[in-house]
């Protein structure tokens, strides 16, 4: 029977008061299909989101930086960013071809004039000539062809011996660590340049000697920078994890602990560069590196400050210019190399 406050919806279980909206409207179509419902009761399927920026990749949620790719195109994207970088690599390619393309395109001619004197820039020399008649522009060339070659030979040589002995020392410790971290403090003791004049003295400065005797003056920083480094490596998970398996120490220092070094090592050897150019630099200067037909920046410089006192300015202008260059170059390099590989220590 239909209530006092109302008629009853069928399939209802109450009443519905007559002051309802339901009143009066169409019923539901109660021949409607139910959505199926899948024989493990499981419930229907929801829908797939259409993919977002978080699928792919671009803007994580909660708007935290995302990555794509590798490790190290995250480094490379870093380093590019960083635009006295690019500066710095682009300074060092034009150095490189102007010094080992130069001499191809450009053929030095020495001062046709009776008396070898210093002429200024003009047609024929657009650095004008030293006192001997030779063009100052391929001196220029070929000089930084030796002070290059010089700086990155007496970098790997420095940076080879000084990752070796670091690495060595910082894994074994105790005894082994404390004479061999002597043996560096008491190197570094000695003021580097008196080391340099004092082993050029000895030793004829030849373009090979004197990348031996720069190596072997600067192979302490980057040995301390790698100990440091190792003493902190040995404890990881997989040095113990190959320590447990077996391995010997030889292949935990040289497949473990210096690979995962490499950020250290790489950004020390750009500064290792530049050091060993400086140090170049400073033994031409004194008279004690390369000798005539050989000749570098710092030679240069040395033979055109005999040359001040008359105003002879492209003398030493250009071959200190060079020098500014490549070393500032190579800091900047290092710098942001340093800056990349930060990046990739926090995401290892």
């Amino acid at each position: 029977m239909p209530s006092d406050d109302g008629p009853l919806i069928p399939g209802g279980k109450g009443v519905v008061p007559a002051s309802s909206p339901m009143i009066g409207a169409t019923p539901p179509d109660l021949r409607t299909p139910l959505p199926e419902v899948p024989a493990d009761g499981a419930g229907p399927e929801a829908p797939v989101p259409p993919p977002g920026p978080d699928a792919a990749g671009a803007i994580p949620a909660g708007g935290e930086a995302g990555t794509t790719g590798s490790v190290w195109r995250l480094v490379f994207r870093v380093f590019i960013e960083n635009k006295l970088a690019v500066l710095g690599l682009a300074l060092v390619i034009l150095m490189l071809l102007f010094c080992f393309v130069g001499p191809l395109l450009y053929h030095a001619q020495v001062s046709s004039a009776t008396y070898y004197i210093e002429l200024p820039p003009g047609p024929g020399h657009p650095l004008g000539t030293d006192g001997n008649g030779v063009d100052v522009l391929g001196e220029l060339m070929v000089a930084g062809q030796n002070s290059m070659e010089v700086g990155l030979v007496a970098a790997v040589l420095a940076t080879s011996i000084g990752v070796l002995w670091g690495a060595v020392s910082g894994f074994f410790g105790g005894v082994v660590d404390a004479v061999m971290m002597r043996i560096v403090d008491v190197l570094l003791s000695i003021p580097v340049l008196v080391l340099l004049i004092v082993l050029a003295v000895i030793y004829s400065p030849g373009k090979w000697t004197i990348c031996l005797i720069i190596g072997f003056v600067a192979w302490q920083i980057p040995s301390r920078l790698v100990r440091g480094e190792t003493l902190s490596l040995r404890t990881r998970e997989y040095v113990q994890a190959v320590r447990v398996m077996g391995g010997g120490g030889r292949r935990i220092v040289l497949r473990h602990i210096i690979p995962n070094a490499i950020g250290t090592i790489i950004v020390n050897a750009t500064f290792q560069v530049a050091d060993a150019i400086l140090f170049l630099a400073a033994l031409g200067f004194l008279g004690l590196g390369l000798h005539f037909p050989q000749s570098d920046w710092g030679s240069m410089l040395s033979g055109g400050s005999a040359y001040m006192m008359v105003g002879a300015w492209w003398l030493i202008i250009p071959a200190g210019a060079c020098i500014l260059i490549v070393v500032v170059a190579f800091n900047f390099i290092g710098d942001a190399l340093r800056d990349s590989l930060e990046v990739r220590l926090q995401q290892r």
